[in-house]
Formats: structure tokens, C-alpha cells, sequence
């Protein structure tokens, strides 16, 4: 088997993706070659600087709390947002540049891709549930295309923790006086901190749990000019420096509620499900790049007289990550492809959401695991020199571990695609959509599977809800993969039928 489509993203992703345009193709190469001649060495000096620092005040005593990250950072980051990889979203009305621009750059610098996650994850709602001063102030200046773009942020989680938001969340939003929402509180890991604009999670009122729950636009300086929120600190974490997460300080910060707050949750839910399919895409994105390290080192490392890559076992093995690859990205992009076609929905959602629901807990599981485990890989084949901070193996490890934790750990995707399918009944309509590309005693097996366990008792459902996840995770996977070969053959049919 030839593997080297996988040292390209824009190759991966041409031979990979239903359809492509001749323009998103050319924006594509132009964004990966400036990564080949560029911004790889600009990573690799932000990785190796480490965490950076905070300027919290100017020389005149004025709180400034200014994140001081090496200039190759700033020029990094920037080059993706001039790219278009936020404002081709709303100039074509479509959420498929996003996750392509997006792939190439998790293949660099999965790290990168949080700020423009996030961003995106402001700009949406922002534009779905603000009236147009908002437009005008905040999201014209997140949709610029030049040095002066503005980012965002999604602020949710808390000390205690973010799976269970409706019990960790005490942000308080308090209307003034003035009649303007005002929010006091702590939050614990802000990615993207320092933004010029977030999406914040507060409650409003008495109600307890996830009902009481509101989002919340939060600008980084109140109208006065000074600064609305104050950075605490960076966090010194085990994977990604080139993204800055940290904690946030709200002092009856100005606030401006999006959409109704007794919605709050579905808009956090929106803002979620935006967040994880582009970590389902970004996980890919890494595994193919351990791939291609892992590829590099056993084309080149002789070992009894072979190239490592020609070993028996060893090619198996590459055969086998490969296979694990290409259903993480039939899951990932089937989950792009259905938000795309849902995200401009409001309460109360479709059927068809609820369905992308699934698909999206799905890949989000899948695609994690497909890249802790392909890093881990990659560095046993590297063997000694895949442990050492000189060479990139040991951090694609490190990078996978957040990716597996950012926007819900495993458990978490678990227990709410279990309660997709109890309370929505999600996963009849993914059956039926999968029905064409796989067989129909396996299809009719694991219907009779799901139906079993989700008819058990709770404990039991909770306590078996990994292994039936799993098995269904593969099972999608296995028939997208057979859904992409169909429209592969329809696609070169049609060029001999037109040639």
C-alpha cells in the first residue's frame, strides 16, 4: 500500500474529501506551502519557548495583563486568520472552509487551531442571536482579513471542573440598574485568553442546574476603555503552547445576553458542537502527522539489512494505523458535512440535529483515541530518539493528550451520545442513514445491540456504555469509509462519462 499521500494534509485531503472547488484547492496549497517554507520553524520556536508571560501592568501602574508570547508567534497565528479560515465562513455561508483550513493547520500546530476555534465559536453565535450594534462593535472586527482582526474565546468551565456545567457553574449574570447585564466570577481554563471577545457561560437568577444557565457576550474593555476582565495567570500545561489558557477574573464585567436566557443551554450546546467537530478534525489531522513521522523514521532506519518500513510486522502495523486514520476521517467529515447542514438552526432543533448530536459525539470519541494512540505509536517506532524534546515525535504525544480532554473527555461524549439516543432516539435515524453502505445483518446486529442495552437498567447501561459506544463508533466508521468509496467511484465514473 502507497503511503505517501499521508506527508501531505492538502493530498490526504484531495484523495479523501467528496468534492473540493478549484479555488478552496489553491487555497489549500498556497496555506500548506506556507507552512512548509515558514511556519513549521515559527511552531517549533513557540513549542520550545514554552509558556509564555504576562505584562499585568503598563509602566504607569495601569492593569494591562499583556500575554507576551515570542513575535513568531503572533506572525503564526495571524496567517491563518488572513487566510480566511473565519471570514470565508460567513462570505460563503458555509462551515466546510473552516474545517479545511483547519485540517492543514492541526497537521502543523494543533495548538493553533484552538484561537480560531474558539473565534469561530464567538463569531456564530454572535451572528445568529446578537442585533446588528453588536454586529457592527464586535463581529466586523472578528471577520477582518488583515494584522487588525479581532479573536474570541469560549469561557464555560470552572474550578470544579466542566462536565457537569449545570452543578460548576456560579458565574452570576446581574441586570443594573442601567439595564446591562453585569457578570462576577471565576473561570478556570480560558483558551484563548487574552481575546478581544468571548462567549461566556453565567447563571441568571435562582434556577439550578443547566436550565439557569445563560450565554453571555463579554468584550475584554468596557466602554470606558479599561479592562473588563482580568487574567489571573497562564497555566503551565503538559500539551499545547502555542494556544494561551488561563484563568479569567470577572468583576461585574459588562456583559450582553445572546438569544433568550432561558435558551442559554442550547446556545452553550451550539457552541460545543462546533468546538468538537473541529477537535475530531484536528485529532485526525495529528494522527496523519504521527503517521508521517513515524513513515519518515522507518523509510530511512535500516535494521537487518532492511528499511524498518519492510519489516513484516512493522508494516502490518503501518497498514493497521492507516486503516484507524481513514475511519477517524470518514467520522470527522461526516460530522462537518451534518453541522454544516444544522448549525443555522434555533430552538427547537430538527431531528436532523439531533442526529448530527450523535455523529458528532461519535467522531469526537473515535478520532481522540485514533490520535493518543497513533502518537504513542509513532514514538515506539522512533524508538530512543522519539522520547527526545529535539526531535517532534514526543510533542504530537503531548498535543494528542489535550485533544483528547478539550470539549469533554471520553466519558463525557459517551454519556451525552447515550442521551441523545434515550431521550431523541438519534441513533434509528443514523441507521438509516447508513443503511446503503453496509450489510443488512450487521446493520440489524447492532440495532438489536443498541436496543438492548439502552433498554437496560441504568447502572448497567452507564457501566457497559463504553464498550457499546465504542462498537458503534467502529460500526459508523466502517460504513462512512463505505459511503466514501461509493462516491469516489461515482465521481471517477462520471470524469470517464464526461471525458
Amino acid at each position: 500500500m502507497d503511503f505517501e499521500h499521508l506527508l501531505s494534509p492538502v493530498r490526504y485531503l484531495l484523495d479523501t474529501c467528496p468534492a473540493m472547488s478549484a479555488s478552496a484547492l489553491r487555497t489549500l496549497r498556497m496555506y500548506e506551502a506556507w507552512w512548509e517554507h515558514d511556519g513549521q520553524a515559527m511552531s517549533y520556536a513557540v513549542d520550545r519557548a514554552g509558556t509564555p508571560h504576562i505584562r499585568m501592568f503598563d509602566r504607569f501602574g495601569q492593569r494591562s495583563d499583556e500575554i507576551l508570547y515570542i513575535s513568531d508567534y503572533w506572525r503564526m497565528l495571524k496567517e491563518g486568520y488572513k487566510a480566511g479560515i473565519i471570514w470565508r465562513v460567513f462570505e460563503e455561508n458555509s462551515l466546510i472552509p473552516f474545517f479545511l483550513l483547519d485540517y492543514v493547520t492541526c497537521f502543523y500546530d494543533i495548538g493553533v487551531s484552538c484561537p480560531y476555534t474558539v473565534s469561530l465559536s464567538t463569531a456564530v453565535p454572535l451572528e445568529k442571536y446578537g442585533d446588528a450594534t453588536l454586529h457592527e462593535r464586535y463581529l466586523t472586527p472578528l471577520l477582518r482579513r488583515d494584522e487588525s482582526v479581532w479573536q474570541g474565546a469560549t469561557w464555560m468551565t470552572e474550578a470544579r471542573g466542566g462536565s457537569d456545567l449545570g452543578a460548576n457553574v456560579d458565574t452570576l449574570a446581574q441586570k443594573g440598574d442601567d439595564g446591562r447585564w453585569y457578570l462576577t466570577g471565576d473561570k478556570y481554563f480560558c483558551s484563548n485568553a487574552g481575546a478581544e471577545v468571548a462567549v461566556v457561560a453565567a447563571r441568571v437568577g435562582e434556577t439550578a442546574g443547566v436550565r439557569g444557565l445563560a450565554l453571555f457576550l463579554v468584550p475584554r474593555y468596557r466602554d470606558n476603555g479599561q479592562l473588563n476582565y482580568h487574567l489571573r495567570r497562564l497555566k503551565d500545561k503538559i500539551a499545547t503552547r502555542s494556544v494561551p489558557t488561563g484563568e479569567i477574573e470577572l468583576h461585574a464585567s459588562e456583559a450582553y445576553l445572546l438569544g433568550k436566557a432561558e435558551h442559554g443551554i442550547y446556545l452553550i450546546m451550539e457552541v460545543l458542537n462546533l468546538s468538537r467537530v473541529s477537535n475530531a478534525i484536528g485529532s485526525t489531522a495529528l494522527a496523519q502527522r504521527a503517521f508521517a513521522e513515524a513513515l519518515h523514521f522507518a523509510q530511512k532506519r535500516i535494521v537487518f539489512g532492511q528499511p524498518l518500513l519492510e519489516q513484516p510486522l512493522m508494516r502490518r502495523q503501518f497498514d493497521d494505523k492507516l486503516a484507524d486514520i481513514n475511519r477517524a476521517f470518514a467520522l470527522a467529515w461526516e460530522a462537518a458535512e451534518m453541522l454544516n447542514g444544522v448549525y443555522r438552526q434555533t430552538p427547537p432543533y430538527s431531528e436532523q440535529f439531533h442526529v448530527c448530536r450523535l455523529m458528532i459525539h461519535l467522531a469526537k470519541y473515535w478520532t481522540a483515541e485514533v490520535a493518543v494512540q497513533t502518537a504513542k505509536w509513532a514514538m515506539e517506532v522512533n524508538g530512543a530518539m522519539g522520547t527526545l524534546a529535539e526531535f517532534p515525535v514526543e510533542r504530537w504525544l503531548r498535543e494528542a493528550m489535550i485533544a483528547d480532554i478539550w470539549e469533554g473527555p471520553p466519558h463525557r461524549q459517551i454519556l451525552d451520545g447515550m442521551e441523545v439516543m434515550e431521550r431523541k432516539g438519534a441513533h434509528h435515524r443514523l441507521f438509516e442513514m447508513l443503511e446503503t453502505y453496509t450489510e443488512p445483518d450487521l446493520l440489524q446486529d447492532m440495532a438489536a445491540r443498541i436496543d438492548r442495552w439502552l433498554y437496560a437498567p441504568q447502572e448497567i447501561r452507564e457501566a457497559d456504555a463504553q464498550k457499546m459506544f465504542e462498537a458503534l463508533a467502529l460500526f459508523t466508521g466502517d460504513a462512512l469509509l463505505a459511503k466514501q468509496r461509493a462516491v469516489a467511484l461515482e465521481k471517477t465514473l462520471e470524469g470517464r462519462h464526461k471525458g
